[in-house]
């Protein structure tokens, strides 16, 4: 079925894993296109965590110097519980000196943007994906409006909720890990929070999250246990009340970062992610992102795993002439990479949603014994080291095709 050198590929999804792969495979002059489903290009306003991995893959795509106009550069990465009492201290400054790129932080909006200015290839919003058919010689898919486009690879890069896995897997719903997360912006100077911050909190069932993204931006999360499905009642005021209360007595500046946040900028998701898949594809057809392995934001690598997979998607379709094969490829590669990293990341989320008192006092001592020394140096080994793979390929090949 699979016979011949992908020459044009069709991705479904605009977000960041979608850019990415149509930005890495413009870089090595295969030809792409890109639908995305909603109206009008735009990622979402939450923060990133971009460790130095992802930055790497950046450098590789051009685009790390940019970022770096941004984005701040962490120093520390702090975590206490929500009295304020230290667990560990992660130095992700001194990444630079190892590895050449930084851990940062930005807007999922800002990172967006800077990609999209990359790409040449035009996007086509509005394209919502209802299926595929292929065949020896390409793929064909079917959009909403009864149009169709047709290609020699179809990369699905449409979410967790992807329509393009829908049809290759069947309708599996994501596994909800049984906590919500609030995320918001607020305006605080770098007199008030230091450039670079970090700080993680752990409290009873409840979590809360800050790192500036950009001059007198800072992005949080706040993370409570709760059933899927509910919303919050009345206006961003009622639920900046709500988090203000639950977060009562937290240690300085959790208030202070609630106080000075925009109620309109509140967004409240339930938490959800896939179990590892041993499945991504089929024929011409396979997975990227979220799409194939979504991973819940606890070790805040979802989009540098993104990136990571467009990468290693154009480096097989560029390097093995037939279709099939060269998907098999990267999907063997990638789930080598990504299963742990969903793994970990549920389980350090039902750590972190514990409430029973005794199991969060045994888990703060573990936390506090391994946190900065076992657990910092295993992220390093097994998490950011992987990104030297695009520094032993060379610098960007950005304008050499």
């Amino acid at each position: 079925m699979s016979a011949s050198r992908a020459r044009r590929v069709l991705i479904a999804g605009g977000g960041i894993g979608g850019i990415a792969a149509a930005l890495a495979l413009q870089q090595r002059g295969i030809e792409c296109a890109v639908f995305e489903s909603a109206p009008e290009l735009r990622d979402g306003g939450a923060g990133l965590h971009i460790w130095t991995n992802g930055m790497l893959a950046l450098e590789y795509l051009g685009l790390a110097e940019k970022v770096r106009e941004t984005a701040p550069a962490q120093d520390i990465c702090s975590f206490a519980d929500w009295r304020g009492r230290s667990i560990g201290d992660w130095p992700v400054g001194e990444f630079v000196a190892r590895y050449g790129q930084p851990t940062v932080a930005i807007g999922r909006s800002q990172l967006h943007g800077i990609m999209r200015d990359a790409l040449t290839t035009p996007v086509r919003t509005g394209a919502q994906v209802t299926g595929y058919v292929q065949d020896g010689t390409g793929v064909t898919v079917r959009f909403a409006d009864g149009s169709e486009e047709r290609g020699d690879v179809l990369v699905g890069a449409d979410g967790i909720h992807s329509a393009v896995r829908a049809q290759l897997r069947g309708p599996q719903p994501p596994h909800y890990t049984g906590y919500i997360a609030w995320r918001g912006h607020a305006h605080l100077g770098p007199e008030e929070i230091a450039p670079g911050s970090f700080l993680g909190l752990f409290g009873r069932g409840t979590r809360f999250t800050y790192y500036d993204i950009a001059p007198g931006v800072v992005h949080w999360m706040s993370v409570a246990n709760g059933p899927a499905g509910g919303r919050d009642q009345g206006t961003g005021d009622d639920t900046l009340r709500m988090l203000r209360s639950r977060h009562r007595g937290w240690v300085d500046p959790v208030s202070r970062i609630l106080e000075a946040t925009d109620p309109d900028s509140i967004i409240r998701n339930d938490v959800i992610e896939r179990r590892p898949d041993s499945v991504w594809g089929e024929g011409r057809v396979t997975l990227l992102g979220d799409a194939a392995h979504a991973v819940s934001f606890n070790i805040g690598q979802g989009a540098c795993l993104a990136v990571e997979d467009a990468l290693v998607l154009a480096e097989h379709l560029t390097r093995k002439g037939d279709v099939g094969a060269a998907l098999r490829g990267y999907e063997s590669e990638r789930q080598v990479r990504t299963a742990p990293m969903q793994v970990l990341a549920s389980r350090i989320g039902r750590v972190g949603a514990l409430e029973n008192p005794l199991a969060v006092w045994v888990r703060d001592k573990i936390m506090k014994a391994a946190w900065t020394r076992v657990a910092f140096a295993a992220a390093e080994k097994e998490h950011v080291a992987y990104g030297t793979r695009w520094r032993s390929q060379g610098r960007s090949l950005q304008g050499q095709n």
